[in-house]
């Protein structure tokens, strides 16, 4: 059963009525589900809406050595996508950074005694950091603390037993952990807060509602997204999971997500419509100095310290597009999606953001077709797409070796023999 749209749209952040006003929701197709569409003029570079997620968790693995976290958007549309990033340690709650700017660059860089310039510049407060009194993990405030004790962390809190390996949740932890290496694509504990959201709340049925309306995929459909998470041996280890996890967490209004049909549905809920967040207090300092109005010469050095600083480091719910008229980002640091308009988008005019990164969309259409198929589960038939519908079904690294092949002398391939022997 689908939420409301009022359901929907409540979790939207300070323009909630904005975006009731601009965006509404329709069905698209059997094959694209849901869409978002304009229902006015959005200009290039507006903010379209800004979002709280249902539920968001740090990874497993990403939690051990401080990587990134994932949530689960409230629009019923599907999946904002995003590419992973290195990231610190972050709040538990709203996955915010708990690092220092300054902090985070020391230890990027290997480099302790990095000194980053206006530290002023970093929002970072430490001294509000506030740590559960049972089980010690970290918020970046009072607030987050009691939001997450409000809605999902009495249940999971462990207590004492947070370094016990025989608790029911360090279990289910662990044994996700050894079936799941990173780069971590899902979180078992994105679904451990989804069942414990709906053991704490007084309207359980409104819990369920939102929940339920990713539920939408076929069987093999949803088969092939556990394969593609868990890999060949996947059904055992799916069977596992689901034993530590009934275990751990069963909820008698929720019986039907513990059976095997149920819970392999609830997997491939989090392995397509989950969102990796990207939170960083150094990206987030760079954006203010990008900010300050220095002198010219200030802003050269300013300029080139951070551009030998990334050296130093080596470094969407809308439907997709490949050529998208919207992005997503997380400019406040923490869980708060904004969805931002790229070019003006007319009343009717579908939201769409790209599931690929910038690289990925100026490869051939097979290519992302290819992509999109092994991770989405769907094939692109966006302008550029059917645009280029007539082109050869090959892909950009086969294109790239026929170019090879092209420019390589008649006696190449003896060469390649000889020099085999």
């Amino acid at each position: 059963m689908a939420a409301s749209m009022c359901d929907v749209f409540s979790f939207c952040v300070g323009v909630a009525g904005r975006a009731r006003v601009a965006v509404e929701v329709r069905f698209v197709s059997s094959a694209k589900g849901k869409g978002l569409f304009a229902t006015q003029p959005i200009q290039k570079g507006e903010t379209i809406f800004i979002e709280r997620p249902l539920v968001a968790a740090q990874f497993l693995w990403n939690a051990l050595y401080r990587y990134r976290g994932e949530h689960i958007s409230p629009t019923p549309e599907g999946c904002w996508a995003q590419q992973p990033l290195r990231m610190e340690e972050t709040c538990d709650h709203c996955l915010r950074a708990l690092e220092k700017a300054e902090e985070n660059a020391q230890r990027l860089t290997g480099k302790p005694g990095q000194v980053l310039p206006h530290p002023e510049l970093c929002t970072v407060r430490k001294d509000l950091h506030q740590n559960c009194p049972h089980c010690q993990v970290t918020y970046c405030s009072t607030e987050c603390l009691l939001a997450a004790a409000e809605q999902y962390h009495r249940v999971l809190c462990p207590g004492p037993s947070q370094d016990d390996p025989l608790h029911p949740l360090n279990k289910l932890q662990e044994a996700w952990r050894s079936v799941h290496y990173p780069p971590e694509t899902a979180s078992i504990m994105l679904m451990a807060r989804m069942v414990a959201t709906v053991k704490q709340a007084k309207d359980k049925d409104r819990w369920i509602r939102l929940f339920s309306q990713f539920c939408n995929k076929t069987a093999n459909e949803e088969e092939e997204i556990v394969h593609k998470l868990l890999g060949d041996k996947f059904k055992g280890q799916l069977e596992l999971l689901r034993r530590l996890f009934t275990e751990a967490l069963y909820e008698e209004a929720l019986s039907q997500w513990f059976t095997p049909d149920g819970f392999r549905s609830l997997f491939a809920l989090v392995g397509t419509n989950g969102q990796g967040i990207g939170t960083s207090s150094l990206s987030q300092w760079v954006r203010a100095c990008d900010a300050l109005e220095l002198k010219p010469q200030d802003r050269e050095q300013l300029d080139a310290f951070i551009d030998q600083l990334y050296k130093d480091i080596e470094t969407a719910t809308g439907n997709h597009s490949c050529v998208p008229n919207a992005e997503t980002s997380f400019p406040e640091n923490n869980f708060l999606l904004h969805v931002t308009a790229l070019e003006d988008i007319k009343p009717g005019e579908e939201i769409c953001i790209s599931y690929l990164d910038c690289c990925q969309r100026e490869r051939s259409r097979h290519s992302r077709h290819k992509i999109l198929r092994e991770n989405y589960l769907f094939v692109c038939s966006c302008p550029k797409c059917l645009a280029e519908a007539d082109e050869p079904n090959m892909t950009s690294e086969e294109e790239d070796d026929e170019e090879d092949e092209e420019g390589e002398p008649e006696d190449a391939e003896l060469g390649d023999e000889m020099t085999d022997v």
